[in-house]
């Protein structure tokens, strides 16, 4: 498989009034296509950051970013929006779900800003709820549902468009023991079966585990 992301010598610093806060410093890192890559570090390290500027929400101060054989540094904010809807599937550690949407109209909600019709739509739906094993829960309200069933739903609004790469945050950040281990699997199949280029960011050694490559960042540099 060949490189999927090249990240080429970025840094990112935030400003906190007139100080400056460094958080990436010259990094470098090639994701293959179908890699499951885990991001380890401490808190404050730049994990979230840097999985910030691969999927787009942010932009480096310096070096470049290319997904797919395009360079997203240089993408305009709404061609950037664009790029984000139709590639990159996000999966954070709070579900971030519409409490007064079912699970079918969250998991809906991406893809809607697509040119899918609404029978097409449905179709989309409905195959990413039955991948994450939630087909009987389409009608489900967020409150009907558990922890673990909600990140499905979660990851199913994720997949639905069919992304060419998956970003996490902390999946398992807030799900107990059984269901984290739930999740993981999950990833782990939408990787092995579905071919996903997943870029997980974690602090849990066992979800780490799960993934083929794991990188460490610490104080913005990259091991």
């Amino acid at each position: 498989m060949g490189s999927l992301i090249e990240v080429r010598n970025v840094s990112k610093s935030y400003w906190r009034d007139s100080f400056e806060i460094p958080v990436l410093n010259n990094i470098s890192l090639s994701v293959a296509e179908g890699e499951f890559l885990g991001l380890m570090g401490p808190s404050g390290s730049g994990k979230t950051t840097l999985l910030n500027l691969i999927a787009g929400i942010d932009r480096p101060d310096k070096g470049s970013i290319v997904v797919g054989g395009t360079d997203i540094t240089d993408l305009s904010e709404s061609q950037l929006a664009k790029w984000r809807s139709n590639h990159v599937g996000f999966i954070f550690q709070f579900y971030n779900l519409i409490p007064v949407l079912t699970a079918f109209e969250n998991v809906e909600l991406p893809l809607l800003l697509t040119s899918l019709s609404k029978k097409e739509r449905r179709r989309h739906v409905e195959t990413a709820l039955s991948v994450v094993g939630l087909a009987d829960r389409m009608h489900h309200y967020p409150k009907q549902l558990s922890g673990g069933q909600e990140q499905r739903v979660a990851i199913a609004r994720a997949i639905a468009a069919d992304p060419t790469i998956l970003v996490a945050d902390e999946p398992t950040g807030d799900l107990d023991k059984k269901s984290a281990e739930e999740i993981l699997t999950l990833l782990e199949r939408l990787n092995t079966e579905f071919k996903k280029t997943i870029v997980m960011v974690t602090h849990d050694p066992r979800a780490a585990e799960r993934a083929h490559v794991v990188r460490h960042l610490d104080k913005g540099e990259l091991q």
